[in-house]
């Protein structure tokens, strides 16, 4: 809540109803703007969107609810809750990952027997930090000291990134220069690979797995993702997976509810196909009809808004830009109704061949689909028996690939078998004669429905380049009232960070027209907020 309405009088229109776009919206709203979101879809939530039938109830998107205390933040700034519009479990386990080898596991002993299996060949990460220790121990001479260590380090970079870099703005080169940025910043790891950084805590590759798994989800290889992604494995470890009652789409709704309690209107089925500024503001043509705002939002990401939105004088970059940049893997996800058991697979598995390298140079290197793939699967009706029918199991399967690969329909169903039979070999879980519904997505669906450039399923890759203030701004340089939100700006990929970018788009937006007198000016009440 805020003392004060800066924005009183303004019209913001958002375009695109994703995570990103949602939070900006209640964001604004509360800063008294009269707030619509436009949607091309019929339903909010972008790809975080939802599949229901017979029975089953799929995530399309975002199936980890990491962070909490973020969620907690952006709902406490408006004097709610997350329990006062969805229920949380916390996981146990997190997550079970599957090693894909033939390399015998280390030898079984009380402390850590539930969570290592020897003839299945997997791992269970749990919340007990004790067991999670043993597991490291088991592994390697000393793991167990040393994983203290690594977590010690990696709640140091969450501590300090989230206070001076993720929830402060700094977006632009000079927001960096900063003393007490430059203080902060001298014990992060902040210019090394994770791969670097994690290989000078262990030696083992399946304990080096356990900690790296995460930059797939932050869109990033070992290699190309900066060390200060440590910090996830505080958000692994110490703070917890947890799952909203009814999946993550329960968040959305949530959302929704919210900015409807501010206010916010929200028009679907509305696509915006050319963004103009005028004398008095922004004039936006939607399949609607032509829509007139002082200020547009963009969730939309900022290659597609440029290339096909914007005129020539007013895009901030050559079309030819945005190819040159590097995209985080897109995905070929299959949605599989199941009937009957589905085995050791937990909420949340990861399969992971003895050597990843190769899959990731298959996304990053030499595009290709991978041979020898690490995947994820998420079966929600674990936990939650309202996402199946009665015996059954909703199940998801996830392999990160290279964007703009050609997805053909022969290519998909060749690449079914494939996943299929070495989910059978590997896991020893055989779906392949018990599937009762089917759905599939991958590189075309991505780009043809959100218009993701190359197909990407998350945005722009969190390499060293593409960090902080090299992330596109939230402003448009060459556009007065255009913002952006989302994934392709700052913070970056996932829910928690662009919840964020919700926040740091809605304060700049409020700073320029209170810079420009168009509004009030903004208290500044408590440090990180309006």
């Amino acid at each position: 809540m805020f003392d004060d309405t800066p924005l009183d009088g303004e019209d913001v229109t958002v375009i695109g109803g994703g995570f990103g776009g949602l939070a900006s919206a209640a964001y604004l709203a509360d800063a008294g703007a009269d707030v619509t979101v436009l949607e091309q879809n019929e339903r909010l939530g972008g790809a975080a969107n939802l599949i229901e039938e017979d029975g089953f109830r799929f995530d399309t998107g975002p199936s980890w609810y990491l962070m909490p205390d973020v969620f907690e933040r952006f709902f406490g700034h408006f004097g709610r809750s997350p329990e006062e519009y969805y229920d949380l479990e916390r996981l146990d386990p997190h997550y079970r990952v599957f090693y894909a080898d033939s390399d015998p596991q280390p030898e079984k002993g009380s402390p850590y027997s539930d969570e290592i299996d020897a003839d299945c060949d997997w791992v269970s990460t749990t919340p007990d930090l004790d067991q999670c220790r043993d597991i490291f121990a088991a592994y390697e001479d000393g793991g167990g000291e040393t994983f203290e260590e690594y977590l010690d380090t990696a709640e140091y970079s969450y501590d300090v990134g989230m206070e001076h870099f993720v929830y402060e703005d700094r977006s632009r080169f000079r927001d960096m220069l900063d003393r007490d940025v430059a203080r902060a910043g001298r014990g992060l790891s902040l210019l090394g690979s994770m791969q670097e950084h994690v290989e000078s805590y262990f030696e083992e590759p399946k304990l080096q797995q356990l900690l790296q798994y995460t930059l797939v989800f932050l869109g990033g290889s070992p290699h190309n993702t900066p060390g200060l992604y440590n910090l996830m494995a505080h958000v692994d470890y110490n703070l917890g997976v947890y799952y909203p009652e009814g999946g993550m789409y329960s968040v959305v709704e949530a959302m929704v509810g919210l900015g409807e309690e501010l206010g916010v209107e929200y028009r679907t089925g509305r696509t915006v196909t050319d963004i103009q500024d005028t004398t008095t503001g922004v004039a936006l043509q939607t399949t609607a009809g032509r829509h007139r705002t002082d200020v547009a939002v963009a969730n939309a990401n900022p290659a597609y808004v440029e290339r096909e939105l914007l005129s020539p004088a007013k895009r901030d970059h050559e079309p030819d830009y945005w190819d040159d940049k590097t995209y985080a893997p897109s995905a070929i996800m299959y949605y599989f109704g199941i009937e009957g058991d589905v085995g050791p697979l937990a909420h949340h598995s990861l399969v992971f061949p003895d050597d990843w390298d190769p899959h990731f140079e298959s996304i990053f290197e030499e595009p290709a689909w991978p041979e020898d793939p690490a995947y994820y699967l998420s079966v929600p009706s674990k936990t939650d028996d309202t996402v199946a029918p009665e015996g059954h199991h909703a199940v998801v399967i996830l392999v990160p690939i290279a964007p703009g690969l050609d997805d053909d329909g022969e290519t998909r169903e060749r690449y079914r078998e494939k996943i299929l039979g070495e989910l059978a070999e590997n896991v020893g879980v055989d779906l392949r004669d018990r599937i009762v519904f089917e759905r599939s997505a991958c590189v075309s669906e991505y780009r043809s429905q959100y218009n993701y450039p190359q197909g990407t399923a998350l945005g722009l890759a969190h390499t060293l380049r593409q960090t902080g203030p090299l992330r596109p701004s939230h402003r448009a340089a060459n556009f007065e009232d255009l913002y952006y939100v989302g994934s392709y700006t700052n913070p970056g990929i996932g829910v928690p960070m662009t919840l964020i970018s919700g926040q740091h788009v809605a304060e700049a937006v409020v700073e320029d027209r209170t810079r420009s007198g168009m509004a009030a000016r903004l208290p500044r009440v408590v440090k990180g907020r309006f």
